[in-house]
């Protein structure tokens, strides 16, 4: 949901997940899928309690980056960057005496000084009870591929609910592995029942 969506289309959003998850389209299906609707509701009404309240929402926006007082999604900060030094740390000409050999030990400094990288094993997310739309987001922002198995033979043209995965957490996987959702859509049969 973009920043700055209006109540209506919270709403609409909100009527368009919830209506897949109610009960005459999930009778009869498998206690995972039932465990999953039910998480997927629950996550769906946090959430829209969340977007409702306008001051929760905008502190909600700003802690997660997504607004900043009209100045981007980082605020500037005067901090020297890590690691090395810049020109200004020193007070030197050019031409002076032993100027390369500062000049090596800064790049040999920058070199040996500890480097960011991303953690190689990463702990695998829960993705079950997510709709397959937003389980692609989540995974794509861990570096995961994401194959998926259909449980419906003749599925609704609609998103798919995540009801299981593999690997399951608290298991941790290196980047770039794959993680593999089984994902179950209101059978076709039941579209006269389905008003999205």
């Amino acid at each position: 949901m973009l920043p700055g969506a209006s109540a209506d289309t919270i709403q609409q959003a909100y009527d368009a997940k919830a209506s897949l998850l109610r009960p005459p389209l999930i009778s009869g299906a498998p206690s995972k899928v039932l465990a999953a609707a039910a998480r997927a509701q629950a996550i769906l009404d946090a959430a829209r309690r969340a977007l409702a309240d306008p001051a929760d929402r905008e502190h909600d926006d700003q802690t997660a980056g997504e607004r900043r007082d009209g100045r981007g999604l980082v605020q500037a900060e005067d901090v020297p960057s890590e690691p090395g030094w810049g020109p200004a740390d020193f007070d030197f000409a050019a031409g002076q005496p032993g100027e390369e050999a500062l000049g090596a030990l800064m790049a040999l400094t920058d070199w040996l000084a500890p480097q960011a990288h991303p953690p190689r094993r990463i702990p695998v997310p829960d993705v079950r009870g997510l709709f397959y739309a937003v389980c692609l987001e989540v995974a794509g922002r861990l570096d995961l591929k994401v194959t998926a198995v259909r449980l419906t033979e003749h599925p609704l043209p609609v998103d798919g609910l995540v009801v299981d995965q593999s690997p399951l957490p608290p298991a941790k996987v290196r980047r770039a592995s794959t993680l593999t959702v089984q994902l179950w859509h209101p059978p076709a049969g039941s579209a006269g029942q389905w008003r999205g």
